[in-house]
C-alpha cells in the first residue's frame, strides 16, 4: 500500500494508475488527510468498460442482465414475407403520384 498527495498524483497518475492495475491500493492524501482510495478493480470484472458500466447499473437496479449470454443476438423472425412487404411499398409509393 502506498500513499501519496494530490500533486503528486496529478503529475504522475498513469504511474499509480498502473500500480493499481498491479494489485496495490494507492491512498490519496490531501494535507495529510487521507481523502480517496485507488484500488484494484473487483475480483471477476470484466476488462472492458462497457461491461463495468453495465454491472454497475445492474447493482443499482437500472438495468437487467440476460439470464444467458451465447456472444450472438438473438434469431430475428421477419415481419413479413418479402412478397408483401414490396407490394405495400408499391401501393405506398402509388398514393404519392
Amino acid at each position: 500500500m502506498r500513499a501519496v498527495g494530490l500533486k503528486v498524483l496529478k503529475n504522475r497518475l498513469s504511474e499509480y494508475v498502473r500500480l493499481a492495475e498491479g494489485g496495490e491500493t494507492v491512498l490519496i492524501a490531501d494535507r495529510d488527510r487521507i481523502v480517496a482510495e485507488l484500488v484494484p478493480p473487483r475480483e471477476g470484472r470484466g476488462p472492458a468498460l462497457g461491461d463495468a458500466i453495465a454491472a454497475g447499473l445492474a447493482r443499482e437496479g437500472f438495468l437487467t442482465l440476460p439470464r444467458s449470454f451465447t456472444g450472438k443476438p438473438p434469431p430475428s423472425k421477419p415481419v413479413a414475407k418479402i412478397g408483401t412487404l414490396l407490394r405495400e411499398l408499391a401501393h405506398d409509393r402509388e398514393d404519392r403520384t
